[in-house]
């Protein structure tokens, strides 16, 4: 059986699609409507997708605290860590600012939308 390439990789958009949101669900990504919640979830070390856009392009960062989980999520994708970016983030709860990292997310990589991500009622897990 012949070996899929990278997810970042995959020629196949339906086929790259169907496993960037396995992923997604595997990882234990969410999304939130309310941007606090989703914050206050990566600060748990849950893993955030905060969808938003950049010069008219969709974009996603990924961000958590936990940087094994970033880095597993990373080479799961077929990125290099090097593209990871650090950057400390006010914890909503606290005002208190913690090590954050997170990865920007656009191109082939942008994670299709998915409802069984979004966090609703769960409060902020």
């Amino acid at each position: 059986m012949p070996t899929l390439p990278a997810i970042v990789n995959d020629p196949d958009s339906h086929r790259r699609h169907a496993r960037l949101r396995a992923l997604n669900l595997f990882s234990g990504c969410r999304e939130y409507v309310k941007r606090r919640e989703g914050m206050i979830h990566a600060m748990d070390g849950g893993l955030w997708l905060h969808r938003h856009v950049w010069k008219d392009t969709p974009l996603v960062h990924l961000v958590s605290t936990d940087r094994a989980r970033l880095v597993a999520y990373g080479a799961a994708l077929g990125l290099s860590v090097a593209r990871l970016q650090y950057k400390p983030l006010k914890d909503p709860r606290t005002g208190t600012r913690r090590d954050a990292w997170h990865w920007d997310l656009g191109g082939p990589v942008y994670p299709p939308y998915d409802v069984r991500l979004l966090a609703v009622g769960q409060g902020t897990r």
